[in-house]
This record gives C-alpha cells, structure tokens and sequence, in this order.
C-alpha cells in the first residue's frame, strides 16, 4: 500500500527537512555576525614626542606629533591643543595630515611661552579628528622663570632615595653675582601627595639654604622631579629668579635606618664645631650609606633671651655638610663617623653666624637638627 503526499508521516519529514534548512541558514547568519563584530572599526592612534619638554619664560618647545591609521582608516585629520598655560600658544605644521591605511603621518606642535607665562608644569591635550573618529594624547610642558644673570643656585644631592615616612634633606647653594638682598624659595611643584616642604632659612641673607622634604607613610611610591625657584631683588629693586631641580625616590623596600648626632659644646657668634653623627643599622647587614646631610629644623631660645624678648632663629645658623668619602660602609652593628674612620675635617659643622642681633639672642640657645641619608643593604 503506497503512501499518498497528503499522507501524516511525509508531512512530517518534510517539516523536518525544512527546519534543518532553517536552522543551518540561522547558524550561517551568527558566523556571519560573529565575523562582522570581530572586524576592527576604522580609528586612528596619536603618539607624542618627547612626553614632556622644560623651557624658560618667553622660549619655545616642540613636540612631533604621530598619527596612526588603524582598521583600515583613511581620510584627512585635523589636529588641535588644549591645555597650553596662560600667555602660551601652540601651532600644528601642518595643521592636518592625510591618512593612508597602514601608513603614518606626523606633524610638529611648536608651542610659544611669553615673558609673562606663570612658572609651572601644564598638561596639553593634544586630539586628532576626522568626522566622528578621533584619538587624543597628553604632552607636558614645564615653565621655568628666566634664568637670572643676578644669582644662580645648585642642589645637593640632586637625587635622594628614602622609604615613606622619611624625610629627605637638599642643600642649596647661593651664587650671588648683582644680588645681596633676601631670597625667598618655594617649590613649584612636584610633590607627592601627602609630602610637605619647608626651606630654612627662608629668607636667606647668605650663601645657602637647607630644604627638608617630609612625607608620610601614605605617601606613594616611585620618583618625583620637585621644580623649586628662589626670587630676590636685584640693586635696582626688580625681580630676579634662578631656580633648581631635584628627584625624590620613594622606595617602601628601604629600611629606615637612624641618623643622631648633637652638637659638643655651646656656639659663640663665628665659631662651629663638627658633630661625630651615630648611624643605626636596623637591617642586620652591612649598609652603604650615601647623601648624607643635616639641618637646623629649630630652635629653643635660653629663658633669659625669650624674657628679654631678643631673636634667634634657625637663620642664625649655618651648615656645613658631611665632605667624606661614599658610600659609607656601616656594618651590620652600626657605628660612628669616627668609628668609620672619617676624618674630622669631613664631618658635617654647625656654625653661628656672627651679626649685631644674634649675640645675646642665641646665647645658650638649644638646636633641633634633622638628617637623612640614602642607604642600600648589601
């Protein structure tokens, strides 16, 4: 008995068959989708050079810009800057660039500063666009103040490594050529979060000052470049300014070890005396020790000069720092700088300046001196 086409059963096979159909054109239709979404979108890249340029007020800096076609991309690209600080301009040559697939293109961004330009580090925004794509990266640009013919300063050490917590210690000296007024010093910037700054003296009337940089335990790590000016008055009363750089390197895997030392005897005006500084060594290994400074961070006047109400401040007083050989080899028990054979005319002096206001004032006076080092286990 044959079955006719009306019949349940071929009906049901040519369901079948159908809904394989069905379900093979669908599964085509997702690879097809899958392979659409995995095909990059046209875009483009920017890449800039140097990352960051340093100038004085009223000087140029050029950066070369690198544009990157990516997904097939093509087309024109125009170029734009955001971000140049106050009084500064910037220019694109060429001000847009053709993009071929798989080719790059560059142009140059020359920015402009004015005599006018406040000192300081800005962030530049450099964007590239064509239509709706487009791609952006950031360029920095520190302003310096004009380098003064009147002085000039120079730090030591230009780089110092310590844990978080510690306090890093920077000697500037003063060279004064048309200047023998007060300078003032500040730092433009740079710190690490949480960290404090604070020069003394400041003013300074002579030839150097000491910068004590604190941080704190919540400090991060890593290296930070600290930008610090000092401004004075030249003989015919305008400004000058000459500023300093210096690295801070925050490193949580130093031990902290201790620096103590106090000055023997009492100091009269134009005398000093060199400290024999103790070194602690907590890292039960042999320590090379490195940067090694001290600084007047206070001082306690007698009863006598705070009830006749006479002056003395850490001004009054002038360092002379550590001049021996490095790196210090401090054993594992640690030890003395005579203990480490350093001869006396190498340790670190404190001196009272002799001037016509500090003679009674600092008489018996009491010093709080702070110090630091860079150490390394070895």
């Amino acid at each position: 008995m044959h079955e006719q086409d009306g019949h349940p059963r071929r009906r049901r096979r040519t369901g079948i068959k159908a809904a394989l159909v069905a379900l093979i054109l669908l599964l085509v239709s997702a690879g097809a989708l899958v392979a659409a979404s995995n095909t990059p979108k046209p875009g483009i890249t920017v890449q800039v050079s140097p990352a960051s340029q340093s100038v004085q007020q009223g000087q140029q800096a050029a950066y070369t810009v690198t544009v990157t076609s990516t997904g097939g991309f093509s087309g024109t690209v125009n170029l734009t800057a955001a971000g140049l600080p106050a009084g500064a301009s910037g220019a694109f040559s060429p001000s847009s660039v053709p993009l071929i697939s798989g080719s790059p293109t560059t142009a140059t961004l020359n920015t402009t500063t004015a005599t006018t330009t406040p000192a300081g580090t800005s962030s530049i925004t450099i964007t590239a666009t064509s239509g709706k794509v487009s791609a952006s990266v950031t360029a920095s640009l520190t302003v310096n103040y004009k380098i003064s013919s009147s002085f000039s300063m120079t730090a030591t050490p230009d780089s110092v490594s310590i844990p978080p917590g510690a306090t890093a210690v920077y000697t500037l000296q003063l060279s004064r050529t048309n200047l023998s007024g007060p300078i003032t010093f500040s730092v433009l910037g740079g710190l690490p979060a949480g960290a404090t700054a604070s020069f003394s003296p400041n003013p300074a009337t002579g030839d150097s000052t000491t910068l004590q940089v604190a941080t704190t335990n919540a400090s991060p790590t890593g290296t930070s470049s600290l930008y610090l000016v000092g401004t004075g008055k030249d003989s015919s009363g305008k400004a000058q300014y000459a500023y300093a750089n210096v690295q801070l390197v925050l490193d949580s895997t130093i031990k902290q070890f201790g620096i103590s030392g106090n000055v023997p005897g009492t100091l009269s005006p134009g005398t000093s005396a060199g400290m024999n500084l103790q070194i602690s060594n907590p890292i039960n290994k042999p320590l090379s020790l490195t940067n090694l400074s001290v600084a007047v961070a206070g001082v306690t006047r007698s009863a006598a000069a705070v009830a006749a109400n006479l002056p003395c401040t850490a001004a009054d007083f002038a360092v002379t720092q550590y001049s021996g050989p490095y790196p210090l080899a401090v054993p594992a028990t640690g030890g003395s700088l005579q203990g480490l054979n350093v001869a006396q005319t190498a340790w670190p002096r404190v001196g009272m300046l002799d001037t016509s206001t500090n003679q009674d004032g600092c008489k018996g006076a009491t010093l709080q001196l702070s110090y630091s080092g860079s150490g390394q286990g070895n």
